[in-house]
């Protein structure tokens, strides 16, 4: 029963309690002491009212309904004077003034934290995400939740803290009310009823246009994606246009939506005033012409009145704002959630280096109901350089993303040395795994960053830079750069050429200090004469490192130590270039058709 409580009614709490535990009470303490102050400086006017109006200009008695104040008095030893009065007023504003600087230092400390804390959560939780839920979901979604959507977020909080704020202050107005005039507390709790049922549905249709406006800006950031990746081909084959009247239909949509919220947003700013004047002049009416009570008796329970209430329609105006983003923090909460349902799964042994090999027994993987790899044995020994052919589709990706770790199998065994994968530490074995694909990893940074993945440039790792460059054959390029390996390399090294490219991916494999080197396709893209160098500079690598490489151009794995022939997700044969030439028609046929 109280666990479906707190999920209807304080599921919005909890959402942030989760991130900032004890400091949201924090909060909650700093707004009451703000609020209190405030109250018993307000309360303070009653007592002066009737010392001015005492004729005699002496002291003057409290009447008897003033409890509250009365009490205060006589438990503090306060004299009831015009002096006394006058320095408990600036006492209780002084402490206001203090408790205002104190809450409001605390609420950007606090805002920090937050956005802080969930960025460094959210991207610890991505981190560790496993590469096969990743090749599924939407990048355009993920990237607009990394970005967009963690900002909206800070913005739901800061909301969401007003809320609370509001609603404490609500609180300490209402009390301060009751301890006036029990009659005014209670009216004002029935005209704000009264009010919250005006907001009503406001509040239904601002959530669904926040939960549209998600939705309408993961699709936005998918086709700005697309846009900036596919720019070359979307501008040579002048279909760059039409693909902006798309993205221009999502811009479209996603406005129209944040108009519908403007809208509701402008309706309860509207009628706030009005509604909260017709409150407090119906409660004036009854109190003066109904009970008829001396409108000088109400002035102060008429000040706590209006404060009770503009918080209260602020609170409602605010709590509409807040919905607007409650399709981000839905958004932020079931990817969250998913990433914990597919987070990598990982052992504990800590990998150090290869000493023997990789070992496949029995080896299966699935899509779904979708066998890809079927039965593989094969034993990769260390320092061995072997290639993997087949047509596309044979299985061979899948294997090198087994092998890098990124895939986990559905049966059979994957062995580094003694140790199954799922037994290593899958982080520390992927530090000694350099990779390098048709598609170069080139990063928007200087030469040394992108070899060095931006290692401190201390004596040791310039030594081992330049060393990485004269072994990938970068060196008289990098000298004949102006800015040497600071030069900037630009988006995805878009000045450098394919060969220059593969180079600085090899540099910073060799620099990683790697015990398996990955090529999957990495000549392919290459002109014939640039692959001839760029193989040079892998062959002189050989006996060096375990390499596997992924081959379309069989010229390129002539000197490979084993060719794995693949079909259909298995391994048809095996032995060396001439041996396999020798014993497999299909693998024959394969070097008849390449001239070879």
């Amino acid at each position: 029963m109280l666990k479906q409580f707190i999920k209807k009614y304080l599921k919005n709490f909890t959402y942030f309690y989760r991130y900032l535990r004890y400091r949201i009470f924090i909060v909650i303490g700093l707004t009451f002491m703000f609020g209190l102050m405030d109250g018993l400086g307000l309360s303070m006017f009653l007592p002066l009212f009737q010392i001015a109006a005492d004729r005699e200009g002496g002291t003057a008695n409290a009447p008897a309904e003033d409890n509250f104040l009365m009490n205060f008095f006589t438990i503090a030893g306060i004299e009831f004077t015009l002096v006394n009065m006058l320095i408990l007023m600036v006492v209780f504003f002084a402490f206001k003034g203090l408790f205002y600087y104190a809450k409001s230092i605390y609420d950007a400390k606090v805002s920090r934290y937050f956005l802080v804390s969930t960025r460094k959560n959210l991207l610890e939780k991505f981190s560790h995400l496993s590469f096969r839920y990743f090749i599924k979901a939407d990048v355009g979604a993920v990237q607009n939740l990394m970005t967009s959507e963690i900002n909206n977020l800070l913005y739901a909080f800061r909301d969401y803290l007003i809320i609370v704020q509001k609603g404490v202050m609500v609180i300490v107005y209402m009390l301060f009310a009751f301890a006036m005039n029990a009659e005014f507390a209670i009216l004002i709790m029935i005209g704000g009823l009264l009010f919250n049922f005006v907001f009503q549905w406001i509040y239904k249709f601002t959530l669904a246009a926040s939960r549209k406006l998600v939705s309408e800006s993961n699709d936005y950031q998918g086709t700005i994606i697309q846009l900036v990746a596919n720019f070359k081909y979307l501008k040579a084959t002048g279909f760059i246009q039409d693909y902006a009247k798309r993205v221009a239909r999502n811009i479209e949509s996603i406005e129209a939506v944040n108009y519908r919220l403007g809208k509701l947003g402008s309706i309860t700013g509207a009628i706030r005033e009005p509604i909260l004047i017709f409150i407090v002049a119906a409660v004036i009416l009854l109190q003066v012409y109904v009970r008829e009570s001396p409108l000088s008796t109400i002035i102060v329970s008429l000040l706590f009145f209006y404060r009770a209430l503009t918080n209260l329609t602020d609170l409602q105006a605010q709590y509409n704002y807040f919905l607007g983003k409650v399709g981000t923090m839905e958004n932020v909460a079931k990817f969250t959630e998913e990433i914990d349902e597919n987070r990598e799964v990982t052992g504990l042994t800590k990998y150090e280096s290869l000493q023997q090999g990789l070992t496949f027994k029995d080896l299966e993987f699935s899509y779904g109901n979708h066998r890809i790899i079927k039965g593989i044995d094969l034993k990769i020994s260390k320092n061995e350089t072997t290639a993997l052919v087949g047509e596309s589709g044979s299985g061979k990706s899948t294997l090198v993303n087994i092998i890098a770790g990124l895939l986990d199998t559905n049966n059979g065994t994957y062995s580094i040395d003694n140790n199954q994968l799922t037994s290593l530490d899958r982080y520390s074995f992927q530090k000694k795994i350099g990779y390098i694909s048709q598609e170069t990893v080139i990063f928007n940074a200087s030469i040394y960053d992108n070899v060095t993945l931006w290692a401190e440039p201390n004596e040791e790792n310039i030594l081992r830079f330049q060393e990485a460059l004269n072994r990938a054959s970068l060196t008289s390029f990098v000298d004949s750069l102006h800015m040497g390996k600071e030069t900037e390399l630009g988006n995805n090294g878009i000045n450098l050429s394919g060969g220059q490219k593969q180079r600085i991916s090899i540099a910073r494999e060799l620099f990683k200090d790697v015990d398996i080197l990955i090529l999957d396709e990495a000549t392919s893209a290459l002109d014939s004469e640039t692959e001839k160098t760029i193989q040079e500079n892998i062959d002189a690598l050989k006996g060096q490192f375990t390499i596997i490489i992924i081959a379309h151009r069989l010229a390129t794995i002539r000197n490979a130590d084993k060719v794995v022939l693949m079909s259909d997700g298995k391994i048809v044969d095996h032995g060396s270039f001439n041996a396999l030439k020798d014993s497999s028609p299909k693998f024959k046929r394969m070097v008849e058709l390449q001239e070879l």
